[in-house]
């Protein structure tokens, strides 16, 4: 009917001379409601926005929900009219409601396409949905207006995410490693793995490319799981060869709250005979502050289980003290953005004093990740920070490059590997 609706609505507007704006809403990060509070909450929940738009209706105009939690509305007008609407759409759609006993904020994302500007009425409920997802890409609780580039972006992503659908099976994944530095003594503790895809036409592909692609097309567990599957692997077969240090991967929010992530992770540990606290999980504050019933079990399985949890990019975010303590994490990261300030910004120094004083106090280690100036590592260096990473040290590279880089003869510090990282650890037991 909306469809109909819509010819309907273009037909009259080429008669008269007129222009139409179709807005399409979705609301952003409706699962955590659901996972938060329940179906019946997010129904609930849905109901009050469907509400809320409805107010906005006026004759001539037409409002549907397309489904799951996106609404289309289409409205007479030019396009300056349209970004008022969506102005005041926004306001009035992030306004507080009250599910029961429970207090929700939502956010939408809102994409809008008008005709004729952006072409045959056939095509604006694609344009005003990819321009939606423009605004959820960009982090979501504002509007975007749709521009031709949007398609050939689309386009782009599409055919990448095809090709990221095969790159596991066609092993073209990889692991590089960038150490983890002692900040007292300078010697090399750890190693975070980064993946990277080796595209064959494209080259080189970095994961902030890819990851957000693999986390909408459903292909983040394939891709999460393997990087498990290689740095467990990897990390024993240093083992092996008396390369003993701690191995840290990435976990994102979407691969944390999928069924059995924790189970799997435990039967690679134990399947590469690999102790849980020896290896690393980090995951982003926003994330390990999501008080959603998925994400909190899966952290506390992976605490029960001794894996050792780092909260990463620490800062960017709005912690709960009382969340934090609960977590059992052994580390916070500081965001590389305060490092990169802290030689001319007061208040970068102040929020990464205020970080190491607080881990400390909770028992939990420091590292600052980014570090470029020897006047960064010094500074970090008074404020007690436990460990560094960054270029000053060392850049990502392969598992090969890591392995001869450790046991050359090179007497810079920089260089310089501790012969074990656990001070009771042999060969034969780690």
């Amino acid at each position: 009917m909306f469809e109909r609706e819509l010819l309907a609505a273009a037909h009259r507007a080429d008669l008269h001379g007129t222009h139409l704006v179709l807005l399409c809403i979705g609301v952003d990060a409706f699962e955590l409601v659901n996972e938060t509070y329940g179906r019946a909450s997010g129904d609930a929940a849905l109901k009050q926005l469907a509400q809320r738009l409805a107010r906005f209706v006026r004759t001539g105009y037409a409002l549907a929900r397309l489904g799951g939690t996106e609404f289309v509305l289409l409205v007479p007008g030019a396009l300056s009219h349209g970004h008022a609407l969506a102005e005041e759409l926004m306001r009035v759609l992030r306004e507080p409601m009250q599910i029961g006993a429970q207090r929700v904020q939502p956010s939408c994302s809102i994409g809008l396409a008008a005709y004729p500007n952006h072409g045959a009425s056939t095509l604006l409920m694609g344009y005003a949905d990819l321009a939606m997802r423009a605004a959820r890409d960009s982090g979501g609780g504002c509007y975007v207006e749709f521009d031709r580039q949007m398609g050939e972006d689309q386009r782009a992503q599409a055919e990448l995410a095809r090709d990221l659908r095969g790159a596991v099976e066609r092993q073209e994944l990889l692991l590089y490693y960038q150490p983890k530095v002692d900040a007292l003594t300078l010697q090399v503790t750890a190693a975070e793995a980064l993946v990277r895809w080796q595209h064959p036409r494209r080259g080189l592909i970095s994961p902030d490319k890819f990851i957000v692609l693999a986390e909408r097309h459903g292909l983040i567990g394939l891709v999460g799981d393997w990087v498990i599957r290689e740095a467990t692997r990897q990390a024993a077969e240093w083992r092996k060869r008396g390369l003993r240090m701690r191995v840290a991967i990435n976990v994102s929010g979407v691969q944390l709250r999928q069924d059995g992530f924790a189970e799997r992770l435990a039967e690679q540990l134990k399947s590469q005979g690999l102790q849980p606290g020896r290896f690393t999980c980090e995951i982003t504050e926003t994330v390990a502050m999501e008080d959603t019933q998925a994400t909190q079990r899966a952290l506390a399985h992976m605490a029960n289980m001794g894996v050792h949890v780092s909260i990463d990019d620490f800062g960017t975010g709005h912690s709960s003290l009382a969340l934090l303590r609960r977590l059992r994490a052994e580390e916070l990261k500081i965001d590389r953005a305060f490092v990169t300030d802290l030689g001319h910004s007061a208040d970068a120094l102040a929020v990464a004093k205020a970080i190491v004083q607080m881990a400390h106090s909770l028992d939990m280690k420091v590292v600052a990740e980014g570090v470029e100036t020897e006047q960064q590592r010094d500074c970090l260096l008074d404020l007690g920070c436990d460990e560094l990473q960054g270029f000053l040290f060392a850049k990502p590279m392969p598992a090969k490059s890591l392995e001869l880089w450790a046991t050359s003869d090179q007497d810079s510090p920089l260089h310089a590997f501790r012969p074990s990282l656990f001070s009771d650890t042999n060969v034969a037991g780690i």
